[in-house]
């Protein structure tokens, strides 16, 4: 046997239904009534209607604008983190960008500094007469006590042992020996190594030799506790027939009576091109006896 469908539900099955509904009519008809008290205020007593609603408007006021605030602040909270992950990628851009151009920089660094040294180099070979060759010192002894360097360039190029080597700062050497395309250069700071020299300040003439260790002596030759200060600059006198006059040699770098210390003015370690001269006085060739008769 089926059982009867029930039928749905009115409200006043359950109480708190029931109660709900009551309210819902209580909370409309009061509503109702106070619209009606507002418009025949706001009809007949305008004045006091305006001072009740500024006082609503001073109670409801924070509220409104607390309930904002949050409404804003959950509405931001997307673009904030938007915001975050492009800023992110902004920022990795920008180092990237960086990096880029601080390597860019370098290379305009090396770029500026060799064609200054080339400039220089060239206004040099313009201002010497008849040089010889300009060619690359491809290394220099930076620990040994020999000093030397290798020039790329030898007798085939014209370069001769004997011959001064200079860079634009001043003197690097002389030619120890030459082959066919390569030359070994005795540089001043070799304990071989003897230059006359003199002070520009006074034209002092003493000797700077080399001591092996990357620095040079200075000597004097003619006077007895000759005063040597420091920032003295030393430069070649030209005696002796292999380096011209006026070339700088060195700069004195602690005080010393007859003897100082002094650093010079290029360092092969540093130094990319030098340039080739011949010696400043020529020696004449050697005479060939032949046999007596």
């Amino acid at each position: 046997m089926a059982l009867a469908s029930s039928r749905p539900r009115r409200p006043g099955f359950s109480r708190r239904a029931q109660y709900g509904l009551f309210m819902s009519y209580v909370v409309a008809v009061a509503g109702s009534l106070v619209a009606a008290a507002l418009l025949a205020l706001s009809t007949f007593d305008p004045s006091t209607f305006a001072a009740l609603r500024l006082a609503v408007a001073e109670l409801t006021t924070p509220v409104s604008a607390g309930v904002g605030a949050i409404g804003r602040g959950i509405i931001s909270v997307p673009a904030a983190i938007g915001d975050y992950f492009a800023v992110k990628q902004r920022n990795e851009a920008l180092r990237k960008q960086i990096a880029d151009s601080h390597a860019v920089l370098m290379r305009a660094r090396a770029l500026s500094y060799d064609n200054r040294r080339l400039k220089r180099l060239l206004q040099l070979r313009e201002r010497t007469s008849d040089p010889v060759a300009t060619a690359r010192l491809v290394s220099s002894s930076a620990s040994s006590t020999r000093r030397f360097a290798m020039l790329n360039a030898g007798f085939r190029q014209g370069v001769a042992a004997g011959q001064p080597v200079r860079g634009p700062e001043g003197l690097i050497g002389r030619i120890l020996e030459a082959g066919p395309n390569t030359a070994r250069v005795l540089l001043l700071t070799d304990p071989e190594s003897i230059v006359p020299v003199r002070r520009t300040r006074d034209g002092l003439p003493a000797i700077a030799a080399g001591r092996g260790d990357g620095w040079i002596e200075i000597r004097s030759v003619n006077l007895i506790n000759a005063t040597f200060l420091p920032g003295d600059v030393l430069i070649t006198s030209g005696t002796g027939g292999i380096y011209a006059p006026n070339i700088p040699v060195a700069r004195v770098v602690r005080k010393g009576n007859d003897v100082a210390l002094a650093r010079t003015f290029t360092q092969p370690d540093t130094l990319d091109f030098a340039l080739v001269q011949k010696t400043f006085m020529a020696m004449p060739p050697a005479e060939v006896q032949g046999p007596k008769p």
